[in-house]
């Protein structure tokens, strides 16, 4: 006897323990939110519900009926249209971006955009609060002997609990020991889907990531940093989710400015020390940047805050590429 409602149907499907286990791995969810949409407690967003078809090719006829019968404004895309509508960044998206883009400041683009794309991806990526961390690592101006690129600095961010709202309030450097550096570095996206996984991509996990991305934002071959996707779930980032976070990359070159744009043979990374060494570090940073514009303004050479922060974070760079030499 066929299924009177999309709930039965599916509440049918998932009483095998191993196939609940695949949707819920499938979809990113929390088997406690799949149980509360078959007991009809939660309405799912429409993409989950057009995740469901693509994750179920079985039953999809008969579940794409029930599913329009409940939601008749829900749009269920063809079968052979399924990965790329779970691919899609929405239009509306891309005009809201370049909405910004054209109404902000040279001077304070990076932050409107970045900040905007940032909480766009995270609706989309984690549009049911599992946790995420969807950060930005910008390459640091060349410097040093070789004047090349020795760090990337995590600068904008944010996320969803356990992790903070906010996450450029946690300032830290980033180099060849980093998921981040090795995407850089090889130019293209990276991903690790477990804690356990062994492979020979340098990773170093933070409290509690379980899986992560790396994205570098191109533009016309040059790089000007790394996208930075962290997620509480193991192998979160399916196929369709690392194209998702591509997308958003390339929505960023928006963020920066041509000039950040490095080419690769440019970038020689250092290692950095683990993120509690850098803490200790950066508790002095807005009193070192306060301490150079006095000294500078006594020397009758005054500088701007952007030009002694700049020196700091150089400072810094030179400092704890090594110090990291010591950690390892």
């Amino acid at each position: 006897m066929g299924a009177s409602s999309w709930r039965e149907l599916l509440g049918r499907i998932i009483a095998d323990p191993q196939e609940k286990q695949r949707v819920v791995n499938e979809l990113g969810v929390n088997p406690i939110t799949l149980i509360r949409w078959v007991k009809g407690e939660v309405v799912p967003r429409d993409e989950n519900l057009r995740r469901l078809l693509e994750v179920l090719p079985a039953q999809r006829e008969a579940l794409a009926q029930l599913l329009m019968e409940a939601f008749p404004t829900l749009v269920v895309p063809s079968g052979q249209d399924t990965p790329e509508e779970a691919t899609r960044v929405p239009a509306e998206f891309y005009s809201r971006v370049l909405n910004i883009y054209v109404a902000t400041p040279p001077e304070r683009r990076f932050w409107s955009v970045s900040d905007l794309t940032i909480q766009l991806a995270l609706g989309q990526l984690d549009p049911n609060y599992l946790g995420m961390a969807f950060v930005i690592a910008q390459c640091m101006p060349p410097a040093g002997a070789t004047h090349k690129i020795r760090s990337l600095r995590q600068n904008a961010g944010r996320g969803t609990p356990p992790w903070n709202a906010y996450l450029e309030q946690e300032p830290l450097l980033l180099g060849a020991e980093s998921l981040a550096g090795y995407a850089v570095t090889v130019g293209h996206l990276v991903v690790q889907q477990s804690r356990a996984e062994q492979t020979h991509v340098p990773a170093r996990w933070v409290e509690w990531e379980e899986s992560a991305v790396a994205c570098p934002i191109f533009l016309g071959g040059r790089i000007a940093g790394c996208v930075v996707v962290s997620s509480t779930q193991p192998g979160y980032f399916l196929p369709f989710r690392q194209r998702l976070i591509e997308k958003y990359a390339e929505l960023l070159t928006l963020a920066c400015r041509t000039e950040e744009f490095y080419a690769l043979e440019d970038i020689e990374l250092k290692l950095m020390p683990s993120p509690e060494v850098q803490k200790a570090y950066f508790v002095h940073y807005r009193q070192r940047v306060s301490d150079l514009m006095q000294e500078a303004s006594r020397r009758q050479s005054p500088i701007t805050i952007a030009q002694a922060e700049r020196i700091v974070w150089e400072d810094l760079e030179t400092e704890l590429s090594g110090l990291a030499v010591s950690h390892y």
